[in-house]
């Protein structure tokens, strides 16, 4: 989906690795994967995908990017390997924080910006610095992780050839001096696999999820209180807060309902979402920003009634756009696009429709019906996602998109039958899964798309893994015990088998 990103990426050339790459790079010793991992912690803490929560677009080219890179790594890890094909990545990096006088690298967490980089390195250590020089983040650490620097000025290092020197293995044997290879070969053989990590962590688990349990049972009986009392259709939160926090939320929510009931039953019907800021989603959802005070939630209860006419004329305003465009169906699809309010989410309607009226495209009435679409603020042409809903830019081409549509109108019902069939078999999957190993508690990550599931639990149904009976499993990116005793695993994890 993200083809179109790459298209126009300029030819990699070949540069002097003096001009680039500090003077001690040349003198350096292999970096071992463990060593290449903790060098590129700053990357990581930079780009890494739970900090762009309310920018799923961006989060989903992260997290996309970042299993590329982690397969570029693999790759240059194992023995033997000669070259690897020039690899394309783009990562959205947050803003470091230009106010910050502790020496740290410290991030924003309100703005980032769009780096593209070609990777067409032939080991860690030219590949960490790569990737960090691209990034404009500090290499100093990395110095410090190689134990056989050695102190000639650069511009001795610039009369060196640029080309590594592969020793023979009897070197090695002859003098007695550690094979780098060796390191590599070891680092990949003792890759984490999923029945290693459970064997490591389930006990710890088993433990937190103990632990937490009368925590759980309270915000159970909390949240249905709650939503027994004002009459809400569910109580969600947009973030992974542990539940301590959770309860803490549902509390101050409590304490309000006993002051000023009678205006919180405005939100009859909704659902309830505890987020980051105040307000009303795109699809109606009553946001409650967690750092703000009662004052503020209760302004918004107050103001529900006009939100809810809001909503009213933003329905309107759909199917006006439906119309004109042969009866394909505008969508709001949480997961896969910005967080956007009720009043944000209308006024982009407003501004595509406006341009519809304007230039009139001609398409026959209901011919698009059964499809789907979506409005993007930030793209110019037309796509087609792989789940089969068209994305749309406010300011696209009325004649283009017409073309676009119609020569893709087959292909997009193809693709949402194959998103119901498979969502069919995800479901099916999960259930067998839960069933097999006493699961309490399955799920995945929003991110993670039902081909992920299915290959998932399809892997996971030919196992044998004790450690899992009445835990709390969650399919994500990577491993993970969190605060409460949710295992979190990767979807595409790997069992001892694929270690050579």
């Amino acid at each position: 989906m993200y083809s179109e990103m790459f298209c126009h990426l300029r030819p990699v050339r070949r540069l002097c690795l003096g001009k680039i790459f500090p003077y001690w790079f040349l003198y350096s010793r292999a970096l071992s994967g463990a060593e290449a991992v903790n060098a590129l912690r700053p990357f990581y803490f930079a780009v890494h995908p739970d900090f762009f929560g309310q920018h799923p677009r961006e989060r989903e080219v992260n997290e996309n990017s970042l299993k590329r890179l982690s397969a570029y790594l693999e790759n240059l890890q194992k023995p033997g390997f000669k070259s690897l094909k020039p690899t394309q990545l783009m990562f959205y990096v947050r803003e470091r924080d230009q106010n910050s006088s502790d020496g740290q690298e410290h991030f924003s967490t309100s703005g980032f910006r769009a780096v593209r980089f070609t990777l067409h390195t032939r080991d860690l250590l030219s590949t960490v610095l790569y990737i960090l020089n691209s990034c404009s983040l500090s290499t100093e650490h990395v110095q410090s992780l190689n134990n056989n620097v050695h102190s000639q000025p650069l511009k001795e290092a610039k009369g060196m050839s640029d080309r590594p020197i592969k020793w023979d293995k009897s070197y090695y044997s002859f003098t007695g001096f550690k094979d780098p290879d060796e390191d590599l070969e070891q680092v990949w053989r003792t890759e984490t696999t999923l029945t290693s990590w459970l064997d490591n962590n389930g006990e710890s688990a088993v433990k937190k999820l103990k632990n937490s349990l009368p925590l759980r049972k309270e915000l159970d009986r909390l949240k249905d209180e709650l939503s027994h009392q004002l009459q809400l259709s569910d109580i969600r939160w947009q973030r992974s807060w542990g539940i301590a926090h959770r309860c803490s939320q549902l509390h101050s929510l409590g304490r309000l309902a006993q002051q000023n009931l009678e205006t919180l039953k405005n939100a009859k019907g909704c659902t309830v979402i505890f987020t980051d800021r105040s307000g009303v989603s795109a699809v109606g959802h009553v946001m409650l920003g967690t750092m703000d005070v009662h004052h503020h939630w209760t302004k918004l209860f107050e103001r529900l009634p006009s939100y809810f006419d809001l909503q009213r004329r933003l329905m309107l305003l759909e199917d006006q756009i439906s119309y004109l465009l042969g009866g394909i169906q505008v969508v709001y699809i949480e997961e896969l696009q910005p967080v956007l309010t009720l009043e944000e989410y209308y006024s982009l309607l407003d501004v595509f429709y406006n341009r519809l009226l304007k230039s009139r495209v001609p398409f026959h009435p209901r011919s698009l019906h059964g499809l789907q679409m979506i409005l993007n603020s930030d793209r110019y042409a037309p796509s087609l996602h792989e789940l089969g809903h068209f994305n749309i830019p406010i300011l696209c081409d009325p004649a283009n998109l017409q073309w676009f549509i119609l020569t893709k109108a087959q292909q997009a019902r193809e693709k949402m039958k194959r998103k119901e069939e498979l969502k069919v078999i995800e479901n099916e999957l999960m259930q067998a899964s839960r069933k097999k190993f006493s699961l309490e508690k399955f799920y995945k990550e929003p991110s993670v798309s039902s081909i992920q599931m299915v290959d998932c639990c399809k892997r996971l149904l030919e196992q044998s893994l004790p450690y899992l009976q009445g835990m709390h499993l969650c399919v994500s990116h990577f491993y993970s015990v969190m605060q409460d005793g949710d295992l979190c695993i990767p979807w595409n994890w790997k069992n001892g088998e694929t270690i050579k």
